[in-house]
């Protein structure tokens, strides 16, 4: 007898991966903590992370719009002001540096700086400058919208069950010296570049590592129950500035922060981690789940990972004798991560 005679079938590659139906691949997410229909959930990170919320509600499940749009807005215009994207208006939390530096701010203990980017005479906020696509009047106003998010933040993290987080990228830009962190390179959305005061910073397995536990104990400074449910973005990189090929520097991002959230969810009782990575970039789905682009993932591809969490989540439900409410609504298109990825804005500057 060895310890391998006692594995369920799941444990191995041949019955778990190589023989089944590529669409009957279930039971890779067993939740570690209850995720209740009237548990505050909150969702930040990139692209990838707005199916999150979006599926949440459609299973009556308590997702929590912590900015909603004021009243009078058309959907077109919510949408592009990206309102009801993610619980806060942030707009995309690429790194888990981005998600320390915000909540540092929201918990006070970092000051966030006062540069604008003028543009047409418009003021936009360098730290999320698609959230309003026309700008600001002044630097004043600018401020003035970042502090209403801010204060949300603190609201929302001070009441929430859960935050689920989606990192994206490893890459960042950084301003020299104060080593703030940009959703995107100065120069390409917005701003203007300047190599004295903008550096690359390719960040390493231990400082995503660093920034995760950095801002974890943040969010739990405000609020100490708050539980962390990390995700992996399946969506590659639209262009890296560290001059090697695009596909080895996507594939060392992803996998830095696959291991990084995986080791997190092994070490913490209150961290846990769902494979939406792998369901859409798994060997036995042969990219069928994205676009000819081989970068947007397919509406299908978002309603089999969603279906995944719900199929979970309806199982740790049942085994608490709970239902849980409706289903992801197979109907909706899903828009395509370019719509409202910063990053995409890159592929504009491919001399190919």
């Amino acid at each position: 007898m060895n310890p391998y005679q006692a594995l369920p079938p799941r444990s191995f590659w041949r019955t778990a991966v190589a023989e089944p139906d590529p669409a009957d691949i279930d039971g890779l997410w067993t939740p570690k903590f209850e995720l209740g229909q009237d548990d505050p959930i909150l969702t930040a990170g990139s692209c990838f992370a707005r199916h999150i919320g979006r599926t949440l509600l459609e299973l009556g499940m308590n997702w929590r719009d912590a900015e909603p749009a004021p009243p009078g807005l058309t959907a077109a215009e919510r949408a592009a002001r990206q309102y009801g994207m993610f619980s806060f208006r942030t707009g995309n939390l690429y790194t888990a540096a981005m998600l320390r530096q915000w909540l540092g701010w929201a918990a006070g203990t970092d000051a966030p700086g006062t540069e604008s980017w003028v543009d047409g005479g418009r003021h936009y906020d360098p730290f999320r400058p698609s959230v309003e696509p026309a700008g600001y009047p002044d630097a004043e106003a600018m401020l003035a919208a970042r502090e209403e998010t801010l204060a949300a933040i603190r609201t929302a993290v001070g009441e929430a069950s859960c935050l689920i987080f989606t990192l994206g990228l490893t890459e960042a830009w950084h301003e020299r010296g104060t080593g703030v962190v940009y959703p995107v390179c100065p120069g390409t959305v917005r701003g203007t570049f300047d190599s004295a005061r903008h550096e690359f910073v390719n960040h390493s397995f231990a400082r995503v590592t660093e920034d995760l536990l950095a801002a974890l104990a943040l969010a739990r400074g405000l609020n100490p129950g708050l539980r962390l449910l990390l995700t992996v973005s399946p969506v590659p990189l639209t262009a890296t500035a560290t001059g090697r090929h695009a596909l080895t520097a996507s594939t060392y991002s992803k996998s830095v922060l696959r291991a990084v959230a995986g080791q997190l969810a092994d070490e913490h009782e209150h961290v846990d981690y769902f494979p939406a990575y792998e369901l859409i970039t798994g060997v036995p789905f042969r990219g069928a789940f994205f676009e000819p682009n081989l970068r947007d993932v397919t509406a299908e591809g978002v309603r089999f990972v969603m279906g995944r969490f719900t199929a979970a989540l309806s199982r740790q439900a049942a085994d608490r004798g709970q239902v849980v409410a409706g289903q992801p609504d197979s109907s909706r298109p899903a828009k395509g991560a370019d719509e409202i990825c910063d990053d995409a804005v890159l592929d504009y500057y491919n001399a190919g």
